[in-house]
């Protein structure tokens, strides 16, 4: 994957270089660098760490492994199903996902993480390198994929499942989306 990293502005010395900060009592602050250099040669060094933009960098990460691709949600309506769980359920997550939401388009699955905060674009690349390791060659048979709220502890997969669990006004609730669900699809045929 290419992107840029997650922005943090402009950082000082100890946040962006991890410097120890200075005793309690020093003079015009502690959170510097000490002594930034001899007096020859008369500048300062590259290796010195200074303060000054954190993040927003640009970054290659290699040997990314691909899950699964996805379909969109009119094409696929229950793209996160596997063999060894049929419940009929969307790749989106109970609440949708923080910060991003619905995910309504064609999607990949990504073990690990990316450069860069919810929505910013990455590039997925072929690898450069040939793949010959064992762990690159294996075949992905996903067992499960959690639906699950991910906000706080989810604890269930799909809206029906609370409702049924719950009853009375929560199926009640899944009843009224279901059907607003269908008429939306009958629009969208006609």
């Amino acid at each position: 994957t290419i992107g840029a990293t997650k922005g943090h502005g402009f950082n000082g010395v100890v946040t962006r270089w991890g410097v120890t900060r200075l005793v309690r009592k020093s003079h015009r602050g502690l959170r510097k660098v000490a002594c930034i250099g001899s007096w020859h040669p008369a500048r300062v060094q590259f290796q010195v760490p200074r303060s000054g933009q954190r993040g927003y960098h640009h970054r290659t990460e290699i040997n990314k492994k691909i899950y699964r691709i996805g379909k969109n949600l009119k094409e696929d309506p229950h793209s996160a199903r596997t063999e060894n769980d049929l419940t009929e359920k969307a790749i989106t997550p109970m609440g949708g996902f923080s910060h991003y939401g619905e995910v309504t388009q064609d999607w990949v699955m990504i073990k690990g993480g990316i450069a860069g905060p919810r929505k910013r674009i990455i590039t997925l690349r072929k690898s450069l390198l040939p793949q010959v390791s064992r762990r690159a060659l294996e075949k992905i048979e996903l067992k499960f994929i959690d639906t699950a709220s991910k906000m706080g502890h989810g604890r269930f997969q799909t809206a029906e499942e609370k409702a049924k669990f719950y009853g009375g006004a929560m199926a009640k609730k899944a009843r009224k989306a279901a059907e607003e669900a269908k008429e939306t699809a009958e629009v969208a045929e006609a």
